[in-house]
C-alpha cells in the first residue's frame, strides 16, 4: 500500500542512532545518509526515511498520527522496545502488550523517538 515514509528529525546523527538501533533488531541494515543529509531504510519493497524538514523549521511530532513497524513476534516488538528505549526512544503509553479489540489479538509497543514521533512495533497474533 505505501511505497514509503519519511519522518522529520532535529538531528539526523541522533536519529539515526535510535533508528539505526530500532530498526536493525526488525532486520534492515544501517540507514544510509544521502548528500542532502537524509537518511534512508531500504526493505525489498519499502523505504522509510528521516530528514530535517525543508521549509527550515523544527521538525515537530503529528499529534495522533503513529508509523507502526511489522514485527515478526512479541519478543521481536519487545527487543525493537528496549533497543529504541536504550538509543533515546521514550516509552508511551500502556507497556509492550497484548491488545485485544475487533476480533483481533495484537502485541503492541510504543515509543517516541527522539524528534517525538509516535512509533509503533505490532505483532499480529494468530
Amino acid at each position: 500500500m505505501f511505497s514509503h515514509v519519511m519522518l522529520g528529525a532535529n538531528d539526523i546523527e541522533q536519529s539515526k542512532a535510535f533508528y539505526d538501533a530500532t530498526m536493525g533488531v526488525l532486520g534492515y541494515k544501517a540507514g544510509m545518509i544521502d548528500p542532502k543529509g537524509r537518511c534512508f531504510y531500504f526493505g525489498p519493497k519499502d523505504v522509510f526515511a528521516i530528514t530535517k524538514p525543508i521549509d527550515g523549521q523544527p521538525a515537530s511530532k503529528g499529534n495522533g498520527s503513529t508509523i507502526g513497524f511489522a514485527a515478526s513476534s512479541p519478543e521481536q516488538a519487545d527487543a525493537w522496545h528496549a533497543a529504541g528505549l536504550a538509543n533515546g526512544g521514550v516509552a508511551v503509553e500502556d507497556a509492550p502488550g497484548v491488545r485485544e479489540g475487533g476480533g483481533m489479538k495484537l502485541y503492541l509497543a510504543y515509543l517516541l523517538d527522539p524528534a517525538g514521533n509516535k512509533l509503533c512495533a505490532m505483532y499480529r497474533m494468530p
